[in-house]
């Protein structure tokens, strides 16, 4: 290369940081760049990535969602709850994209029920966010109505994982049934979404446990496009309630990205042994344990 192509390089490149942006950009590479480079490795933490791997794991060798076991993982391990629904959100809204970039490559998504749901889902999320900004401004924290609501939706999530579990072991439906067409129930579907998103958005459960069991109940799909379908559905939602906890100040970023750490490679392996692990005794366990969480979070014991 020439001394022409660097003379014509550096103009270009000190035009660039004449402009504006071009300038801010600037700034943010040599300042803010490295300094939050530096904030999170200071925030590393081994507990954090050893919990996300944990979790990781069992969501590849098992499929049960990670939402109903990370979060009250992270509040008994002492992570404030608003804070850990807000970071959680914003972590399975980064690896719920990778799931639905998979299954919208073999396309085994049912978009209209996406839509459906997500009309509902989305604007009750924001909603439920809002009403944490209320109580928080009101009384201080809301906390303690996460905690409470957490205990609720875990105590749904594993009656709901052990009842569809009871139940595909006796029923005998065959998967090429014609689907139901979402249009024709659209009210139902909207109202679905809406009580899925409000709850997603108080305590970043449900998103997949809930609409997994409602669209096994209601949709006749085949269990590929089920399952597509309500990731694809819990990627609009989880990051639509993601981004209104991070305008909240209730994301903790360098949280995320231990427990990306840590569950990323976890899942891999973890689908990895799912081809020589029987998953159905270890889901009856999981949801067992997360059985005993919810009563203990809304104090049973």
């Amino acid at each position: 290369m020439g001394p022409g192509y660097w003379e014509s390089a550096n103009a270009a490149a000190m035009g660039l940081l004449g402009v504006p942006s071009g300038a801010a950009l600037w700034d943010f590479l040599q300042t803010s760049l490295p300094n939050y480079t530096g904030e999170l490795i200071a925030e590393f933490r081994w507990v954090i990535v050893l919990a996300g791997l944990i979790v990781g794991f069992l969501v590849g060798l098992t499929g049960v969602g990670g939402g109903i076991l990370l979060t009250p993982l992270l509040i008994y391990l002492g992570i404030q709850p608003t804070i850990a629904v807000g970071s959680d959100l914003l972590y399975g809204s980064i690896t719920k994209m990778v799931g639905a970039y998979q299954h919208s490559r073999r396309d085994s998504i049912h978009w209209d029920w996406v839509r459906y749901m997500a009309m509902g889902s989305v604007p009750a999320s924001l909603a439920a966010v809002y009403l944490l900004h209320l109580m928080r401004v009101h009384y201080g924290s809301a906390d303690g109505m996460v905690r409470l609501s957490l205990g609720v939706v875990l105590l749904v999530a594993a009656i709901l994982t052990l009842g569809n579990e009871i139940y595909s072991r006796f029923r005998n439906r065959p998967d090429a049934q014609e689907p139901v067409d979402p249009r024709g129930h659209a009210g139902k579907i909207v109202l679905l979404g809406a009580v899925v998103g409000f709850l997603v958005g108080l305590t970043s459960l449900g998103s997949g446990a809930i609409i997994a069991v409602a669209l096994i109940a209601l949709s006749r799909l085949p269990a590929t496009r089920i399952v597509g379908t309500d990731i694809a559905h819990a990627l609009v939602l989880v990051s639509a309630a993601a981004l209104a906890h991070w305008q909240l100040g209730t994301v903790n970023i360098p949280l995320a990205a231990n427990l990306l750490l840590g569950s990323l490679p976890g899942v891999v392996v973890g689908s990895r042994l799912a081809y020589y692990t029987p998953a159905q005794p270890l889901k009856f366990g999981m949801a067992l344990l997360v059985l005993a969480g919810a009563l203990k979070m809304i104090r049973v014991f």
